[in-house]
């Protein structure tokens, strides 16, 4: 059954018009704020909103809590920070808001691009304060100097983050309820978000009154209908996003008139493990690993942006490549074991030995590795110009995964203001509609740099709790006026 059929057996989406079904649940039907989605950006304004004294109840329509945030495996992006001064990288705002840009392709939006660059390095404090270990800087795609923070042990970055936020909303014990399909936001005679009807698993509806709703849903790469309808070429790719992914919070903004913005524009990962969906992290290459196609050649600068990356890797013979690393790389990231128990890896003593495993020529593979090893004593790659060579690839086994291109992000959504409030197709802003995360399109442009998605739910997050905790209290002292 469509959203719209059960609205229409619901009721019209007018707050007071909808039945206050099953709220036998014994569970709240008003709040200050209702987030939509509990992925990095609905629990940052979550925890954000209730630390300023704003009642949050969160709604997720799958069983578990983490959204995309949960499975993210590279970094977060932060500029400026006391992690990159210890180790004397020189980074700025204005350098990661220039990265941004260009990395875009020049089409984000510049006030919004700043905000991400600027907050930052506070908005990883800010997990840091609530536990998060983000000591360990590498450098992602696009970006001119290593400022892509994780944990120290090299470990996945989605996981780390999660777990220190899932503990700040259990210690504050902020209400968030799992399989709860919201089927639309519901609005005041004013025209102002009021509030949301719910759907659980064994079809009841029930009503939420609310001053303030924020949709922190993400975006749509699992919605292949919808990725099919913007960009047709894109049929029969994989995609690296979990299953909720299926731009649910967009279509309730555009419901209401939201205005969408960038839609068309879908990021290819370039590497997913190949004939898999399983995303091979940007931070091994960021690490030093190597990519070569089946003729055991280096074809593309490894740390250039994903879009680039990815038209490289299509262009290859069979449109596959292999990335390549050492047993040094091994031991320095955690998160690589998990491709080994997967069965992804390939290995030999030497780098004959891994050519004859992945069905390369073995000379030729033994002179990509030398000459790469060359270049970074040099410290200059004549061949592609790739600026960032953290280590030789020359410690025993050697190591081959063959990866591919997939549907990784989609950088289009709800046009937002500074303030993160959502932006109707007439120019107004939708009265107490809040927008956060990958449902929203402005920030990434043609194009998201690796590293600045998990940023940019942390930081707009935060601003959307803040804001969203303000407007509830206005809206309270208005009715009591």
């Amino acid at each position: 059954m469509q959203r719209r059929d059960i609205l229409r057996l619901a009721a019209a989406p007018i707050l007071g018009q909808c039945p206050r079904a099953m709220a036998s649940l014994a569970r709240d039907t008003r709040t200050d704020i209702v987030v939509i989605g509990s992925g990095g950006a609905g629990l940052s304004a979550a925890i954000t909103a209730h630390d300023l004294g704003a009642k949050a109840i969160v709604l997720e329509k799958m069983p578990i809590t983490g959204g995309n945030t949960q499975i993210a495996s590279g970094g977060m992006n932060a500029a400026g920070t006391r992690y990159q001064a210890a180790r004397g990288i020189k980074d700025s705002w204005q350098i990661m808001y220039d990265d941004t840009l260009k990395g875009g392709q020049n089409r984000g939006i510049p006030a919004l691009v700043e905000i991400l660059a600027r907050s930052s390095a506070a908005s990883l404090d800010w997990l840091v304060s609530l536990g998060a270990d983000l000591t360990e800087v590498s450098r992602a795609g696009g970006a001119s100097v290593d400022r892509s923070h994780g944990p120290k042990d090299g470990g996945p970055v989605g996981p780390e983050i999660m777990k220190a936020l899932r503990a700040a909303i259990a210690q504050r014990r902020i209400d968030v309820r799992t399989n709860s399909d919201v089927m639309n936001v519901l609005l005041r005679p004013d025209g102002s978000a009021g509030g949301v009807l719910v759907r659980e698993p064994i079809g009841h509806l029930y009503q939420i009154d609310a001053k303030v709703v924020i949709l922190a849903s993400g975006g749509f790469a699992s919605n292949i209908a919808m990725v099919k309808r913007y960009r047709p070429e894109y049929a029969g790719f994989s995609t690296t996003n979990q299953p909720g992914a299926t731009g649910d919070g967009i279509e309730l903004a555009d419901e209401l008139g939201a205005q969408l913005r960038d839609m068309d524009q879908i990021q290819i990962h370039p590497t997913l493990a190949a004939g898999t969906n399983i995303l091979i992290s940007e931070a091994t290459r960021g690490q030093g690993a190597i990519l070569v196609n089946h003729e055991a050649k280096r074809f593309v600068n490894e740390i250039t942006t994903r879009d680039a990356a990815s038209a490289a890797v299509l262009k290859q013979t069979g449109k596959t490549a292999f990335l390549i690393f050492d047993e040094a790389l091994r031991r320095k990231m955690g998160l690589i074991e998990g491709y080994f128990h997967l069965g992804f890896v390939k290995q030999g003593a030497t780098p004959e030995a891994l050519a004859q495993a992945i069905n390369v020529d073995g000379a030729t593979l033994a002179a990509t590795i030398a000459a790469y090893n060359k270049y970074r004593q040099d410290k200059v790659d004549p061949d592609f110009g790739r600026p960032d060579m953290p280590r030789a690839i020359d410690q025993p086994n050697y190591y081959s995964i063959e990866i591919q291109p997939g549907i990784h992000y989609t950088m289009g959504g709800v046009l937002i203001d500074e303030g993160a409030r959502a932006i109707g197709r007439d120019g107004r802003l939708i009265e107490g509609l809040y927008a956060v995360g990958e449902v929203t399109g402005g920030v990434h442009g043609a194009n998201r740099l690796g590293g600045n998605s998990t940023s940019e739910t942390i930081t707009f997050g935060r601003i959307a709790g803040r804001a969203a905790a303000t407007h509830a209290r206005s809206r309270a002292a208005a009715a009591k006026a």
